[in-house]
């Protein structure tokens, strides 16, 4: 019994007679007509009571369209299912301890493989993120160390260096680099969900203060009407463009992070090509 015809019989009881219910499906009056009538046949029985310009459901109509109904609710749950279970096989899980390696890769996955979906969990802590992979609540991980286990697969995902981001009237803008050690003392702002570069700047300048803030816009407000100073990357930096401050790259080793994507090697294939498409 195919579908059509269910959906067909259900559109005349709905929209009142044939020609209405093939003006709703896009088809022809003759379609329909003939269709029910190869339907009344596979049934063996006639399912309309028909007048010259009318049709009625009958009796035996009436409980067709009852067990058409029920079989085409049972279809849709069924492609709602299977549309979710696809949907899931799509959707990869990501742990990272930074923002800007998941920006750049989520730019190279969509571009590759249209429709798979990426979602992210930043995290501080380095081998919390490990934790996650090998947990398997998380499918990638991206780290700022290679991973050479035999029981992993791992690849270079990209650099990111740390700058400072400074006014010009500020006696550092004028330099072509700066360590941690000269900025010590003085007070940033900061977005909290920078993931382990904000462990790096409190650990290498103890003495400084950070206002931190959540918004990334207010702290593009602040960073704007401030003569804070401020931090910004390679990767972050046009994102943040402001003609009334200049970047000082920071010399500090600790100011220049490799990261890496890694993936379990019995991983599902989708997260394998991922790495696949990494490595180059």
């Amino acid at each position: 019994m195919e579908f059509v015809r269910l959906r067909q019989l259900d559109a005349i009881a709905r929209a009142g007679t044939i020609s209405a219910a093939a003006d709703e499906l896009h088809t022809s009056q003759p379609s329909v007509s003939r269709s029910m009538r190869a339907l009344e046949r596979e049934l063996g029985c006639e399912l309309f009571e028909r007048t010259r310009n009318h049709v009625e459901l009958n009796e035996a109509g009436r409980l067709a369209l009852r067990h058409a109904r029920a079989i085409l609710a049972e279809e849709r749950r069924m492609r709602d299912a299977f549309d979710e279970l696809t949907r899931r096989s799509r959707t990869i899980a990501i742990a990272s301890v930074a923002p800007a390696p998941v920006w750049r890769l989520t730019e190279r996955v969509t571009e590759r493989f249209p429709g798979t979906i990426l979602t992210s969990e930043l995290l501080d802590d380095e081998q919390e993120v490990e934790r996650r992979l090998f947990d398997r609540s998380a499918d990638l991980a991206i780290t700022r160390r290679p991973m050479g286990l035999p029981n992993v697969t791992c690849a270079p995902l990209m650099v990111e260096n740390l700058s400072v981001f400074v006014p010009k009237g500020d006696e550092l803008a004028g330099r072509t680099s700066v360590r941690f050690s000269e900025l010590d003392g003085r007070t940033f702002l900061m977005n909290t969900e920078v993931g382990f570069w904000g462990d790096v700047v409190r650990a290498a300048m103890p003495s400084a203060r950070f206002i931190e803030q959540t918004d990334s816009l207010v702290l593009s407000q602040l960073i704007r009407s401030s003569d804070l100073l401020g931090f910004i990357t390679d990767v972050t930096g046009p994102q943040h463009a402001d003609e009334r401050r200049v970047r000082v790259p920071i010399q500090d080793a600790d100011a220049h992070a490799t990261f890496y994507v890694v993936a379990l090697l019995d991983a599902p294939d989708a997260v394998a090509q991922i790495v696949d498409l990494v490595r180059g």
